[in-house]
């Protein structure tokens, strides 16, 4: 990630010392502010521990999934409900993998209709190496330690479960 100099405030707080001049509901706003900023900065630095793999964190997780399935493939509409993205958006993810020779389209063997997304063995190297640099990079949380992970993770499941995620 390109080095910037940090501001010498929390604009996150100025925000929410202005907002609470204004309305209501100043511990939402500070903590969902907070969320998307910090989705962000971890995209940012995610993608730039992928770049000399030549993947985004969008093509390593198909990547990732593939790799899950018990046969290295799956419909392009089961991976969409399984990354929880779009139908396009998976397309262009694979149209990208295949391009990259890491994934490869196939015919479905029992619905017409459906194209598999197959895994190439350069794409099996592929997700391997940049696992290996994820892991050791701790997926651009390295700020937090393994409690702190765990809670995280904690706090951040009831919303998801309550927006209907699972």
């Amino acid at each position: 990630m390109a080095s910037r100099r940090p501001l010498p405030f929390d604009p996150i707080e100025e925000a929410a010392r202005q907002w609470q001049q204004r309305w209501d509901g100043v511990e939402s706003m500070r903590a969902v502010t907070s969320l998307m900023r910090a989705q962000q900065l971890v995209l940012a630095q995610l993608d730039d521990l992928l770049k000399p793999h030549d993947l985004s964190f969008a093509r390593y997780e198909a990547l990732v999934l593939l790799t899950f399935s018990r046969r290295g493939s799956l419909p392009l509409g089961k991976m969409g409900e399984r990354l929880q993205v779009h139908p396009t958006s998976v397309t262009s993810i694979i149209d990208r993998l295949e391009r990259s020779g890491l994934v490869e389209r196939r015919p479905h063997p029992e619905d017409r209709r459906a194209v598999l997304a197959q895994i190439t063995e350069a794409g099996k190297r592929a997700v391997e190496l940049a696992t290996v640099d994820l892991v050791k990079e701790r997926f651009a949380l390295s700020a937090l330690d393994e409690p702190a992970l765990a809670e995280l993770f904690a706090l951040l499941r009831p919303v998801r479960e309550h927006a209907g995620d699972f």
